[in-house]
């Protein structure tokens, strides 16, 4: 949901269904001496009233033995954004933004601005997007769960991780409640004992249940192996041990053998994918598009050649599609070629259209130059890594040309990083994350110009790579105009691109100090003098005013 709203502060609200981003803008004249803007929310569906907190403080105010956090009416926030990452779906909320001036300690009110807007549902709606915390190695899980790994910690620390993305597919595989439905599963990593229990609960009932998993002799096939023979699903399972990577993640459902249903998205049936690296599942209620996965589908369950799948991409899922306009256009790998991968590098340059992407396995290079500009528009990666295999030549390169093109004032890059001490702002030391190849940030999409009229987004489980377009069985859906859905995937986003921005610059200061990094570490205070932070935000072209005007909407 999108809500604009007028004042000495303007507002632009956000909400998707845990994250309500906030976007403010001023007349230049009206900030002089801002120290930054208190936020003020009222829960109308709990009653409850709050001010948000943060933990930049006013070095001259804060108490020698540092704090935590702070509240914004003491402590304002100095950024033109800031985003509640604490709503809950289906409720309202108030926000009441003051603009705060003065002198640390002895602040005083502008003219507040106030803006209503509701969270959006999870489910009831066309599109179900379900999205994991993402954080067991974090300060928010220690504190949650002090000194405890995920398995001391248990069931409360397993259920914080996951939020809504567990329970929203154990949800979807029980609407298959009785004989008349069935499931078609297509699964890389089919290996977490919940996921194989709903599987035999929904046929134990009667549905007609069928998996195509990956089967090759590697570690994840012998790994979906045991835990099938385990669960006792042998006779529901179907080996696929001829493609390159049996890479997909979805799964159909069929009432009295009509498709009308679809979980998709970048979740494997995994403990890492649950509880350790960011996914989503997202289910999509349209017929015709479960019917176009339902054929597919059928395709995998022959386990045919690699050759062989791409003949009937080739002439089943033309692409790029003559309607350019559709609301949805489902992707299906392999193809031939480059043909798709280069439509997916001219969807994302654009001109003129802000981009937001993660990229599990580093910018591959052909991407590289769709970041390469420096012509004022917002261009954001969230990234695990910066490059994936070549030799340390090749890497270095990579690594040296993305660090360049991060340096460009429209472009916004976060890394994934653990903090390995716990000298940070009294942090404690932090949990090991579960993964091996990709720690922090699994998902694959692409929002073009997420907060526009006509947003595009792009999601599934290919890694934007060649090769997951050519090579290895994939599927992602392109979403045409779909307001709800690119503001619930730019909300957490956004969520995590501040969460491991910050994480990489401790990570930086780490790896360049060494030894000696407790020492020189100074946490950024607030500003005690305007000047020092409200100009850069009005200085035309610098980073600050791109994102005050794209978020804004100025």
């Amino acid at each position: 949901m999108r809500k604009k709203t007028s004042g000495l502060v303007a507002i632009r609200a956000i909400s998707g269904t845990h994250v309500v981003f906030l976007a403010f803008d001023m007349k230049e004249a009206d900030a002089k001496g801002l120290l930054g803007f208190a936020i003020q929310r009222t829960d109308l569906t709990e009653d409850e009233t709050i001010w948000l907190r943060g933990n930049k403080t006013f070095a001259s105010i804060r108490p020698s033995s540092g704090i935590e956090d702070a509240s914004s009416r003491d402590h304002p926030f100095q950024s033109f954004q800031w985003a509640d990452y604490t709503a809950k779906p289906g409720y309202t909320y108030r926000y009441r933004v003051v603009p705060m001036y003065g002198a640390p300690g002895a602040l005083t009110e502008g003219t507040a601005t106030t803006i209503k807007i509701d969270t959006e549902p999870v489910f009831g709606t066309t599109h179900e997007l379900h999205f994991n915390r993402a954080a067991i190695a974090s300060q928010a899980f220690n504190r949650r769960f002090p000194g405890l790994t995920l398995d001391q910690a248990g069931d409360p620390a397993y259920a914080w991780l996951t939020r809504d993305l567990l329970p929203g597919l154990l949800d979807f595989i029980a609407r298959a409640a009785d004989a008349k439905y069935s499931l078609r599963a297509a699964v890389f990593e089919l290996n977490w004992p919940h996921a194989l229990a709903a599987f035999k609960n929904a046929s134990d009932a009667g549905a007609d249940v069928q998996i195509v998993y990956h089967a090759l002799d590697d570690s994840t096939g012998i790994a979906n192996r045991k835990q099938i023979q385990d669960a006792g699903l042998d006779t529901l399972c179907i080996p696929r041990t001829k493609a390159k990577l049996m890479h997909n993640k979805f799964i159909v459902l069929l009432k009295n053998n009509k498709p009308v249903s679809v979980w998709t998205g970048s979740t494997n049936f995994s403990r890492n994918a649950f509880f350790g690296q960011l996914n989503v599942g997202h289910a999509i209620h349209d017929a015709p598009l479960a019917k176009a996965y339902l054929a597919y589908w059928n395709e995998l369950a022959k386990d045919p050649e690699k050759d062989q799948l791409k003949l009937w991409a080739e002439t089943s899922n033309s692409l790029p599609p003559d309607n350019t306009a559709a609301a949805l256009t489902p992707i299906f790998s392999p193809h031939s070629g480059r043909g798709v991968f280069d439509w997916w590098v001219d969807l994302a340059n654009s001109s003129g259209t802000p981009l937001f992407m993660t990229f599990p396995f580093g910018i591959v290079a052909d991407f590289r130059p769709v970041f390469d500009k420096n012509d004022g528009i917002l261009r954001f990666a969230l990234l695990d890594k910066y490059v994936n295999g070549g030799n340390a030549a090749s890497r270095a390169a990579a690594i040296a040309d993305i660090e360049r093109i991060r340096r460009n004032p429209n472009i916004g890059m976060a890394l994934g990083e653990r903090i390995f001490v716990d000298w940070v702002d009294g942090w404690l030391l932090e949990s090991q994350p579960l993964g091996v190849n990709v720690n922090w940030v699994h998902t694959k999409f692409m929002l073009i110009d997420p907060l526009g009229s006509n947003p595009v987004t792009l999601t599934g489980s290919a890694n934007f790579s060649l090769s997951s377009v050519n090579e290895n069985d994939e599927n992602m859906v392109l979403i045409r105009g779909d307001q709800r859905v690119a503001d619930i995937y730019f909300g957490e986003y956004m969520r995590l691109f501040a969460h491991h921005r910050f994480r990489e610059s401790v990570a930086r200061h780490v790896k360049q100090f060494g030894s000696d990094a407790f020492n020189t570490w100074k946490p950024q205070d607030l500003f005690e003098d305007w000047r020092k932070w409200v100009p850069q935000h009005f200085k035309p072209g610098s980073e600050y005013d791109i994102k005050r005007r794209y978020f804004a909407d100025a």
